[in-house]
């Protein structure tokens, strides 16, 4: 059996009439910067976010970027990300001339640790980040709570979760920004690269606007020097038609994961938990084990793709060795990137295909190929009652 990681050919055949419209649209047009498509999703992305405003940019990287530019990020300033998460984060940060500063993550659901934020905040910091971590929002009540304490700038990073809330609020519209990739395996995925920006503050809107259009003011005239990061057309045109389908996509997804759940909930390959506040939109479907390379090995071999988000903790990373943490500053983030392994979801993914693999996991788990790990890090022992396909 074969089960790829991320299916996007089965994605495009279930919607290609509509795409292919769209696209055909754009090129009947030749407008293939800025003009109608990108209004259009603009408009509606704001609409799904329930937020004001929503300015499409090049990628989720600018999108990070022009918003720590908007609030006015720069040299001598300090940013707090979590140590657990894609390197586009700090790295948005870094291009922005600030400083990351990292933190550690929850054990129990892997998003940025509340309470290691205010003993990271100096008189540098001006911003925070929380990024929802692989489709389930960051506990923000907290976090809004010290930022507010300490007047900083929240900025979501919403890459990895298009659709899901946080105490009925849609991510993007909950901090004083939002930032969201487009990458064509997200849950909200272009054909190529894209990126969007969301707030409901009108100046930041201008001001995320205008730097992604070369600090333009009129055709020739510049008020600051800015980027080119515009969102083209025929993305635009594309992420269009694929929100109208996105909320049934997550649901599918959030289906697929509770078959993951029954069929590994006795192999003690439990993800991380869902907090009862927010609604997880299920980018990524991530367990753990102590022997996590020879459990990928085997499940390749059976046809079975796998990913690993993230194996080196941003803290840790040699891009970011200046900064000067040392292994065991941050152990909850150093013991996740050692120990995550990303199953296949996607919606199109079938009951048969995740028994199958829950099935295959099952003979690891008999085998002693699968040693599952708990919040503390700690190996557990397995239930000889495991889960087996009817």
């Amino acid at each position: 059996m074969q089960v790829p990681f991320v299916d996007l050919r089965a994605q495009y055949a279930s919607i290609k009439d509509e795409v292919d419209a769209a696209i055909r649209a754009v090129l009947d047009d030749c407008a293939y910067v800025g003009g109608v498509p990108l209004d259009h999703f603009e408009r509606d992305f704001a609409v799904y976010c329930r937020t004001r405003y929503a300015i499409g940019v090049a990628n989720g990287t600018d999108a990070l970027h022009l918003a720590l530019r908007a609030v006015g990020v720069g040299a001598d300033h300090e940013v707090i990300a979590p140590a657990h998460t894609f390197i586009a984060t700090a790295a948005a940060i870094e291009m922005s001339g600030a400083r990351p500063v990292f933190v550690d993550i929850d054990p129990e659901t892997y998003t940025m640790d509340p309470t290691g934020v205010e003993a990271a905040i100096t008189p540098r910091t001006r911003a925070i980040i929380p990024v929802h971590l692989y489709g389930q929002p960051a506990d923000m009540q907290p976090i809004l709570e010290v930022a507010d304490q300490h007047d900083l700038v929240v900025i979501e990073d919403g890459a990895q979760a298009h659709g899901a809330e946080y105490r009925g609020q849609r991510v993007g519209g909950i901090g004083h920004l939002g930032c969201f990739s487009f990458y064509p395996s997200k849950n909200l995925g272009a054909y190529g690269d894209g990126g969007a920006v969301t707030t409901n503050d009108a100046e930041l809107a201008r001001r995320v606007s205008q730097l992604r259009d070369h600090g333009r003011i009129s055709k020739y005239e510049h008020s600051v020097v800015g980027y080119n990061s515009r969102l083209d057309a025929l993305q635009a045109a594309v992420l269009r038609v694929k929100l109208q389908h996105l909320d049934e996509w997550n649901r599918q997804r959030q289906r697929v994961a509770a078959w993951y759940d029954e069929a590994l909930a006795l192999a003690g390959l439990a993800p991380p938990r869902v907090r009862p506040d927010s609604t997880h939109v299920y980018h990524l479907y991530v367990v753990r084990t102590a022997t996590r390379e020879e459990f990928r090995s085997r499940l390749e071999s059976e046809g079975i793709s796998t990913g690993v988000h993230y194996p080196i903790p941003l803290h840790l990373q040699p891009a970011f060795r200046h900064l000067g943490y040392r292994i065991g500053d941050l152990p909850t983030s150093e013991a996740a990137a050692n120990q995550v392994v990303s199953l296949p979801i996607f919606p199109e993914l079938t009951r048969a295909q995740v028994e199958s693999i829950a099935g295959i996991i099952g003979e690891l788990l008999r085998e002693g190929v699968v040693l599952p790990i708990s919040d503390d890090g700690t190996v557990l022992q397995h239930s000889d009652e495991w889960w087996k396909p009817a």
